[in-house]
């Protein structure tokens, strides 16, 4: 049991789980349907890209003296940039939390996409 987690913990870290969730956000907007559709996605990938650096760079500048997950450790790093990344996909796909990006890429690029 302690080989398997060790063996999970090893290959999050080693960023091959980044991979394959890149590799699949690729293929559901490949398969998601018509050009428009699909530049709904992306627009909405791009800006859960964009939200998540700026998380992960609004975390950097954080005091850890005293906080609640302890000091820096590359298990809390990887944990930290999941949520980062789920929360911002999740604001992303609302159009309540969204911060628009993916609705200005969506208007400007449009007009150049057939159905």
């Amino acid at each position: 049991m302690e080989n398997s987690i060790n063996s999970v913990s090893s290959n999050l870290l080693n960023n091959q789980g980044i991979v394959n969730n890149d590799t699949q956000v690729f293929n559901r907007i490949k398969e998601s349907g018509g050009q428009k559709e699909q530049l709904k996605k992306v627009g909405q990938e791009f800006e859960t890209l964009f939200t998540t650096k700026l998380l992960t760079l609004m975390d950097k500048t954080v005091d850890r003296e005293g906080g609640v997950l302890g000091g820096d450790s590359k298990y809390v790093d990887t944990f930290k940039n999941y949520v980062f990344q789920e929360v911002s996909r999740q604001m992303s796909s609302n159009p309540h939390t969204s911060i628009g990006i993916a609705s200005q890429i969506y208007k400007q690029m449009e007009r150049y996409v057939q159905e």
